[in-house]
């Protein structure tokens, strides 16, 4: 079983990408299961609203995950709570609408589930991920409660998505990171058979700071003239990672980026 992850998808120049190719992609490369961060979506590139989340899933995506961004359109708070394939970071301080994690059967009777979490330094205050993660392996286990574990870790730094990666080894089949929306060049299956990348990227226009206008992000750091960041809207990139996973173990048999279109290599 393949499964696909896309990094942050950031406002209308990745959701069209995402509209206009994820079906063809997934055939081209026989992906059974399609996990998308989404928390950037929306038109001012930070949120995501209703409508979007219907056109993923209209057009492939089984699970949206999020961030610390979750809440900047406010429309999602009640929708949240009714669509269980929306879910929000884990490890929010409660009580929170929605979910933090979840479990989806494919049609093939396959148990995945979905995890998502932040990090604690330098984000949005939330309750310690590590202790999160801890009492979260200690009452869920891969092959009994589930056949496979993705985890998406949206966090700032390198070492804190590093060592959840760790620590996450042999207990989920593949941990991701997300939120620095620029893919890292460590893919690779850890000791103990837990599929891992730092940071998947994000589904963009990579003619840009991190996803928003270049010229305007320039300015603001130069703290000329400039106005709130707003995303760029060149062609974009779709960035994340592709799992082939041992159903018999549910680790990771191949983890592979992945890269589609826009100013980025293709490897796909």
């Amino acid at each position: 079983m393949k499964i696909l992850f896309l990094g942050d998808v950031v406002g209308i120049s990745g959701c069209s990408k995402i509209m206009n190719n994820l079906k063809s992609e997934i055939e081209k490369n026989d992906i059974d299961f399609v996990i998308l961060n989404g928390e950037n979506s929306s038109r001012p590139g930070v949120g995501i609203n209703i409508n979007t989340c219907k056109d993923f899933f209209n057009c492939g995506v089984d699970v949206i995950t999020t961030g610390n961004h979750v809440w900047d359109q406010k429309e999602i708070m009640s929708y949240i709570e009714k669509e269980n394939r929306l879910l929000r970071p884990f490890n929010l301080y409660e009580p929170c609408p929605g979910k933090g994690f979840e479990i989806y059967e494919t049609s093939q009777n396959i148990k995945v589930g979905v995890l998502n979490l932040m990090g604690n330094v330098f984000m949005k205050k939330c309750d310690d991920v590590f202790i999160i993660s801890k009492k979260f392996m200690e009452n869920h286990k891969l092959k009994k409660d589930y056949d496979l574990l993705i985890v998406d870790f949206h966090g700032e730094i390198t070492s804190e998505k590093n060592a959840m990666g760790h620590y996450f080894d042999g207990h989920a089949t593949l941990v991701v990171g997300t939120h620095t929306h620029i893919p890292t060049n460590d893919a690779r299956i850890l000791n103990n058979g837990t599929g891992y990348q730092t940071d998947a990227g994000m589904c963009g226009d990579y003619d840009s700071v991190i996803g928003m206008n270049k010229e305007n992000s320039i300015n603001r750091f130069l703290k000329e003239k400039s106005t709130k960041h707003f995303p760029a809207v060149g062609e974009a990139t779709l960035s994340g990672v592709i799992v082939d996973c041992n159903i018999e173990t549910g680790l990771a048999k191949n983890v592979e980026s992945y890269i589609f279109g826009g100013q980025l290599k293709n490897t796909h």
